[in-house]
Parts: C-alpha cells; sequence; structure tokens
C-alpha cells in the first residue's frame, strides 16, 4: 500500500473518530450549530429593528452570521486537539503507526465539515426567517467556495492555537478572538455608522471583506473586487500561517 494510501486511510479513521466524539458531545453540537441559529433569532427579532440597513434586517445579517456559525464552532476543535497531546493518545497512535499528519487532518477536516453545516442551517432557518437572497448559481457557488475556504483557514489556526496551549482549558479560550472578530465587524451593523476607532478597526480586520463578499454575491449581484481580493488573501493567509504554525508545534511536541 502506497503512502498516500496510507495516510489517506489513517485521514479517514481520524475524521470517523473526531464525529464520533462531536455526536457524543451535545455542547460541541450546540456551540458549533445551534447557537449560531438562537444568535440570529435573537439580532433578528430582538435588536433588528434598531438597526437601520438597506432593505429587510434579515438580509444584511446572514451572512455576518455565516461567517459567525463558523467560528463558534472552533473552541471545541482546540481542546480536542490539545486534549489529544496532553492524554497521551498520539503515543497511542504512534505504535500503532498511525501517520501524524492524519490526525491533524482529521481535526480540521471534522471542523470544516461542522462549521458548513452549521452555514446550512443558517441558512435554511434564514429562508424561514424571510431572507430572499437574489444569487444565481455561480455566485452560490462562489459564495460556498468562500465559506468552505474560510472553514479551512480557520480550522488550521484553531488547530494550530489547540497544540500551542499548555492546557485544554487555555487551549479553549485562545479561539475567543477568532469568535468574538465578528461582532466587531460589518456583520451585524454598517462599520461606517460605528464611532471613530472602531469602525477603522472593523473596516481592516479580515472578517468584514469576507462578509462583505458574502453579502455582495448572495444579495447585491455584483462583489467589490477590492472586497473579494481581500477576502481570499486573508483566507490563504490565515490558512498558510495556521498550517505552519501546526506543523511546527506537532513536531516539538512528538
Amino acid at each position: 500500500m502506497s503512502a498516500v494510501s496510507t495516510s489517506f486511510g489513517d485521514s479517514a479513521i481520524m475524521l470517523r473518530r473526531n464525529f464520533k466524539h462531536t455526536a457524543r458531545n451535545p455542547v460541541t453540537v450546540f456551540n458549533a450549530v445551534l447557537f449560531p441559529i438562537v444568535m440570529m433569532l435573537m439580532f433578528v427579532y430582538v435588536f433588528g429593528g434598531a438597526f437601520k440597513v438597506d432593505g429587510k434586517y434579515i438580509d444584511y445579517a446572514v451572512p455576518g452570521l455565516l461567517v459567525m456559525a463558523i467560528t463558534y464552532g472552533l473552541g471545541p476543535t482546540a481542546a480536542a486537539v490539545n486534549g489529544d497531546m496532553t492524554t497521551g493518545i498520539i503515543n497511542r497512535f504512534k505504535a500503532m503507526d498511525v501517520s501524524h499528519g492524519a490526525v491533524l487532518t482529521g481535526h480540521v477536516v471534522a471542523t470544516t465539515v461542522r462549521a458548513l453545516i452549521a452555514d446550512a442551517a443558517i441558512i435554511g432557518v434564514g429562508f424561514a426567517m424571510g431572507f430572499r437572497p437574489h444569487a444565481d448559481v455561480a455566485q452560490w457557488l462562489a459564495a460556498i467556495g468562500l465559506m468552505l475556504l474560510l472553514a479551512l483557514a480557520t480550522s488550521w489556526l484553531t488547530v494550530a492555537l489547540g497544540l500551542g496551549a499548555k492546557t485544554v482549558e487555555s487551549a479553549g479560550l485562545a479561539t475567543v478572538p477568532l469568535i468574538m472578530l465578528p461582532f466587531l465587524s460589518s456583520a451585524f451593523v454598517p462599520a461606517d455608522t460605528m464611532g471613530t476607532g472602531v469602525r477603522q478597526f472593523a473596516e481592516y480586520q479580515p472578517f468584514t471583506p469576507i462578509i462583505e463578499t458574502l453579502r455582495g454575491l448572495l444579495l447585491e449581484g455584483h462583489v467589490s473586487t477590492g472586497h473579494a481580493v481581500a477576502a481570499v488573501a486573508w483566507c490563504v493567509g490565515l490558512a498558510l500561517v495556521g498550517y505552519v504554525w501546526a506543523i511546527a508545534n506537532f513536531k516539538k511536541r512528538v
């Protein structure tokens, strides 16, 4: 059996293992899938009337909620990665001759799939609440591709944070900035309505161009070239940083 096929087989085993752990942990399911829906209900029905946006607030909010849904499932991944490193399970995998890369890949793919399921749930509930996108097939595919790229990027970064943390608890806390950044973006209110300082931060942080690109693809029928380039650049950059950092940390600890 070739090294490539062995690595794929090991990755599939690790992926199945992570899915089983997720299914047995209701807190992970709630944080990753249900809590973003709760947030959507709260923002649209409780706060939405206080925000002045063009069109219906549900249409404005969904692109930001799609990004938020991706970040909300990251904490359990960081904790699980750190737990694998600190409980000795990696040594057992080494004794079983399991590919080292498969351990990390399994976490990344499981987190990415979980994020896409959360996004599908947001879109489904959004339709029930009156969300009406104007995207054609190509624009939908581009939006899905961007969500997939963001999910992969944040997953690798989260794995790196989990490997770098000293304890399981600190690993979970390390993802808090990623969870909070969508709230300090144009996800729920336009950046130009924010105060000085906060507005500049919102405009130049990673998630705002991603959200604006999704908003353009799904609702406006056109996308700002600047936002699209920045969105892809941020995703690719975060993915590369996360991947290199994760591999370096993993080699140090095994």
